[in-house]
């Protein structure tokens, strides 16, 4: 990229995450210090504080083989190196999937998997928790030549027998008989599954990583790639070539691993077409050039279902040369300069606005709620105020019906805990069952009997057949839960209405659950599968592996959606009550506060003045306590961030 822009970018982005972390901080502070809080909404912000720590700008680069895929790359994030730090020559480069992002733990590194784990039944993510299974080559920062050189173990390739390429999913006969390789003994496949590189680059110290993907063959082989990792992705960049426009290739990569992933949700999708420069005519021109530009994008919309301005032209040979001699014309040339600012500057904003989303849902009702029972504390404070300084000190009789008036109320409170604690009850007993609903015994229970069942099948049409019954039961799984959800909510609801209308509580909406979200992505995983299953790829290679990888991958991720459904539904039910418990809380904080003082005054006219400065002086704290939370909010609100309360 026009690395400073978009370094300066980063770093703003960074700085932002920063303040919003130091403003969460002073909040959790805040509460402690006033003892406004819990370990269940401590756990909340403390989780929410790890997340932002460790967020990352993922970008994913999807494209067939030879779309200049890394050279793009090289062109955008690495050519300050004054090297092609990537290998990226003509032919097949990146053989493996890799990522790039920096480990400040680990420190600068190449860890390689060998190809055959994929023969294992363990997930990659598995595998990234076990680093003695990788090889690992370290980075020497200080030398560009020697990272280099090791990158270059990104290409390695072996021969075996065609029988270990079939397993691997690496070699089929149909793909073989359409190249004239039918009777070849040794296929030549990449030595290595995946790839993790970790170098203090100043983007990816950032907190920028990058996918960078090799191929339909290796999507149509790694179900994690499709299902986890371009998912997780903020962006998708696919890569087509110029002079070849929309290959039937590139269309089933779009169609299969690419449009799917990203529609429905909030990524987003650049399609580059990269090598324009390949379509320079000398008899033609610049008019020409300009010509054949516009028509090829316009004939790759057209097949893509997209709007024109959606394909960035580039040429990422020429911006990679430009950067590394310093030529602003042949940089302009490449046209680099759109697509690095779309890069710099929206999707660093869809970020923003994604995890702004986040923090709110996570802790707005908390600061809401916050901002609430100090105004009430404020409210309540003026009032016992003004009621002291309007006693009749000489009439007793006054002072005396005052006092029996808190006694009642004292007594109303004990009734008011009593019933708390019976309306707690009958909401956790209600709540128990919402979370068993999406529990791991259940959970347990239909993947075995399912892969059970796929395991005693004979063709792979009975194997995807178990498949969809495996969709069908956690859907079933889940609309069971919908309807423990809707009766708890209307439950909560009830709950907070009754103690606003018999006790005069303030009224705070109750945050309520809802697993809508956990639906959609169960079916967007479902949908996946589903055209993962049907794909040519998987057609074609008709193998056992590829659907058992498939399978293994659908319930990994299904069973974390699962698992966060039944975590989130627990916390709510944990969470839910608290609001009233404070109300409550502080309601016995001010009746309490208030016989003390009125004893003192029936006993010793004295106490009067006494009794006036104190409640000044709580005035005066409970003031300093809503400028400091005001203070905090406007912090957060500055940063972007929009709570209900005003």
């Amino acid at each position: 990229m026009r690395n400073l822009e978009f370094k300066e970018q980063m770093r703003e982005y960074s700085q932002w995450r920063s303040k919003l972390m130091q403003a969460i901080e002073m909040y959790q502070q805040w509460r402690l210090r006033y003892g406004m809080h819990d370990a269940e909404s401590d756990n909340t912000i403390l989780n929410l504080l790890s997340g932002l720590k460790s967020d990352r700008i993922t970008l994913a680069f999807a494209a067939e083989f030879s779309r200049g895929k890394t050279e793009l790359i090289n062109a955008l994030f690495f050519a300050e190196t004054g090297l092609r730090l990537l290998p990226s020559a003509p032919g097949r480069t990146t053989m493996s999937p890799t990522e790039l992002f920096w480990d400040e733990e680990g420190g600068s590194y190449i860890r390689l998997l060998n190809i055959e784990t994929r023969l294992e039944d363990v997930s990659l993510i598995e595998l990234k928790q076990e680093p003695q299974r990788w090889k690992h080559i370290p980075l020497d920062c200080n030398s560009p030549t020697q990272m280099q050189e090791a990158f270059k173990e990104l290409t390695a390739k072996k021969s075996v027998d065609r029988e270990v390429a079939e397993k691997l999913g690496l070699w089929s006969k149909r793909e073989a008989a359409e190249q004239g390789n039918l009777n070849l003994a040794k296929v030549e496949i990449p030595c290595w599954r995946h790839a993790l590189i970790s170098f203090p680059h100043p983007l990816l110290k950032e907190g920028l990583a990058i996918l960078d993907t090799p191929g339909l063959n290796a999507l149509g082989t790694e179900p994690e790639l499709t299902l986890s990792m371009l998912p997780s992705a903020q962006t998708i960049v696919f890569l087509l070539a110029a002079d070849t426009g929309v290959t039937k290739s590139d269309l089933e990569m779009w169609r299969s691993h690419v449009f799917k992933v990203s529609s429905g949700s909030k990524q987003s999708v650049a399609v580059v077409m990269n090598k324009i420069d390949a379509m320079w005519d000398d008899l033609t021109g610049e008019k020409g050039y300009e010509s054949a530009i516009h028509s090829q994008i316009k004939a790759s919309a057209d097949i893509l279902r997209i709007d024109e301005k959606a394909i960035f032209p580039v040429s990422a040979k020429q911006a990679l040369l430009a950067k590394v001699k310093h030529d602003p014309e042949l940089l302009e040339r490449s046209r680099l300069a759109t697509l690095e600012n779309y890069l710099a500057n929206d999707i660093l904003k869809e970020r923003r606005t994604i995890l702004m989303n986040a923090i709110v849902r996570d802790i707005g009702f908390m600061v809401n709620e916050s901002l609430s029972l100090v105004d009430v504390s404020y409210s309540n404070a003026i009032s016992q105020l003004e009621e002291v300084k309007k006693i009749d000190f000489e009439n007793k009789d006054m002072t005396g019906k005052l006092l029996a008036e808190m006694r009642d109320r004292q007594n109303q409170y004990m009734a008011t805990v009593e019933n708390f604690q019976t309306s707690r009850q009958v909401f956790l007993t209600q709540a128990k069952m919402l979370v068993d609903s999406f529990g791991k015994e259940r959970v347990d229970e239909i993947v075995k009997r399912t892969r059970e069942d796929m395991a005693k099948s004979l063709t792979t049409y009975s194997m995807k057949q178990n498949m969809r019954k495996l969709f069908d039961e956690l859907r079933d799984l889940l609309q069971d839960s919908v309807d423990l959800t809707n009766e708890t909510r209307r439950l909560i609801k009830a709950i907070h209405k009754k103690f606003k209308d018999e006790y005069g509580f303030v009224e705070i909406e109750p945050q309520l659950f809802s697993i809508a979200a956990y639906q959609l992505e169960l079916e967007q995983i479902f949908a996946e599968g589903e055209a993962f299953r049907a794909s040519a790829k998987t057609t074609m290679t008709e193998q056992s592996i590829v659907i058992n990888k498939l399978y293994g991958t659908l319930i990994a991720k299904a069973r974390h959606i699962l698992k966060q459904a039944h975590d989130d539904a627990a916390t709510w039910s944990s969470n839910v009550m608290t609001p009233l418990m404070h109300q409550i809380k502080d309601y016995k904080k001010q009746i309490d506060g208030r016989l003390l003082m009125l004893r003192k005054i029936n006993e010793s006219k004295g106490n009067v003045a006494e009794s006036i400065t104190a409640l000044e002086e709580q005035l005066k704290q409970i003031r300093k306590q809503r400028e400091e939370l005001v203070f905090m909010i406007k912090m957060m609100r500055t940063e972007g961030l929009q709570f209900d309360n005003k």
